[in-house]
């Protein structure tokens, strides 16, 4: 006759049995959601790691964060952060999923626009979706840091080499008096560098 506490404890390790095989063969991993704006992660860890899943969270999103607000940032390299903060938490077999609404491996951002220069494509105050990447073409229009400009949206009017030409939609000149003296505005054109662009709009 078999006991009751046997019967518990065969239990209890055939569901340890069970976890453990399947963080084995499934491996554990980390999804990252990215809208251009929120970001979220969740993960599937064994529950005998011994992590800080909300430490981990927290220290993935800020990364994430940080990525999508930097020039240079790519999926490739976002991918590459996120496994080195797993690593520092003790998971060095980590598969790293990242998710938008562009698809997979696809990092959005969304930006607002400032000012009339690119009427009638957009207006000021409007909200465009980025799509953060390294391939560029004229007749794009991106989102770039420009060292004197700030951060500007603007189309590609050229490509030479690494430096991109940029130039306003809008092509009005308005002309003002101030203190006597009359000043001539325009959209801004200028050159900068290909690493110096956040990406391409994709929707607006």
């Amino acid at each position: 006759m078999v006991k009751k506490s046997t019967l518990i404890i065969g239990a209890i390790i055939l569901v340890l049995l069970i976890f453990g095989g399947y963080f084995l063969f499934a491996g554990e991993s980390v999804n990252v959601y990215m809208d251009g704006e929120n970001i979220t992660s969740q993960m599937s860890i064994s529950p005998f790691a011994g992590v800080d899943t909300n430490k981990l969270n927290e220290e993935i999103c800020n990364y994430t964060s940080e990525t999508m607000n930097s020039t240079n940032g790519t999926a490739q390299s976002l991918k590459q952060g996120i496994l080195r903060i797993c690593l520092a938490h003790g998971l060095d077999n980590v598969k790293v999923h990242l998710n938008s609404p562009l698809g997979e491996d696809k990092i959005p951002i969304q930006f607002h626009v400032e000012g009339l220069s690119m009427y009638p494509t957009l207006k000021d105050g409007q909200t465009v979706l980025v799509e953060k990447t390294n391939s560029v073409q004229v007749g794009n229009i991106v989102v770039a840091n420009s060292s004197q400009y700030g951060n500007i949206i603007k189309r590609v009017s050229k490509i030479n080499g690494n430096q991109v030409y940029l130039t306003s939609d809008n092509t009005d000149v308005d002309y003002e008096y101030v203190n006597g003296t009359m000043y001539e505005t325009k959209g801004i054109t200028t050159w900068v560098n290909m690493k110096d662009i956040y990406g391409v709009v994709v929707q607006y």
